[in-house]
């Protein structure tokens, strides 16, 4: 369902509910067709216009799709010693620091623990969930030298040499 007041849309869907405040400059034209199509219309044709028209279509197609079946992202840690604790609602981070590195999960966001080494972040919200899961990486993002750190699932990193002896 989507529901469209003023400068506020609104989609519920079989997940969950969004909520998007729509405030663009005067450009576009958001216009509701049988409470199951949203039109956007540019009222004139700049770059500018172009621009907005099409960050809007994306950002409403994300909410609508996340309503339907939620985004996740799939973290793997590449290292001796690296691995994932869940506890709670609490993310711990064990990345060959002295201590580790905890995150607070937030309550629109789950994470599915698969192993020690592998998490599944997932949530109805796509900007939501992919800011959690690049908070995480740039904990220890992938180096190229030997190919340690956090990285996407299937994610390839381009190894590089490393120095020649004499």
């Amino acid at each position: 369902m989507i529901d469209l007041k003023e400068e506020k849309l609104m989609v519920k869907g079989k997940y969950g509910c969004l909520e998007k405040i729509i405030s663009y400059p005067k450009l576009l034209n958001i216009v509701m067709e049988n409470n199951t199509k949203i039109i956007l219309k540019r009222i004139v044709d700049t770059k500018e216009s172009r621009e907005y028209h099409g960050l809007m279509r994306a950002l409403i197609q994300n909410m609508v799709m996340g309503v339907t079946k939620p985004y996740s992202k799939v973290l793997v840690a590449e290292g001796v010693g690296y691995k994932f604790l869940l506890e709670k609602n609490i993310l711990s981070l064990n990345v060959g620091f002295t201590h580790p590195v905890k995150f607070e999960i937030p309550e629109e966001i789950s994470i599915k623990l698969e192993s020690a080494t592998k998490i599944t972040i997932s949530g109805i919200d796509k900007e939501k969930v992919g800011f959690f899961a690049s908070e995480i990486r740039a904990i220890r993002p992938p180096e190229p030298y030997k190919g340690k750190g956090i990285l996407y699932e299937g994610e390839k990193i381009i190894r590089k040499a490393g120095k020649t002896g004499k």
